[in-house]
């Protein structure tokens, strides 16, 4: 795990932010929901296969 992981799950989190807060101004209280939602799949997203990417080194380490 390196530093560009924090820095794109940041990224994600400041530009969903972003437009929720202009979603909300704008009264799409909804489609704000929406694109928070939308935000944490796709850190999970990313977290999911970094963890995969985990297991992968834990299995070749051990020998599994």
């Amino acid at each position: 795990m390196d530093v560009s992981l924090i820095l794109k799950i940041a990224g994600v989190g400041v530009l969903v932010s972003v437009m929720v807060a202009i979603l909300n101004k704008s009264g799409r209280d909804e489609q704000a929901m929406l694109v928070t939602v939308a935000g944490i799949l796709v850190v999970m997203l990313m977290l999911v296969q970094e963890i995969g990417a985990l297991f992968e080194s834990v299995q070749t380490i051990f020998g599994f």
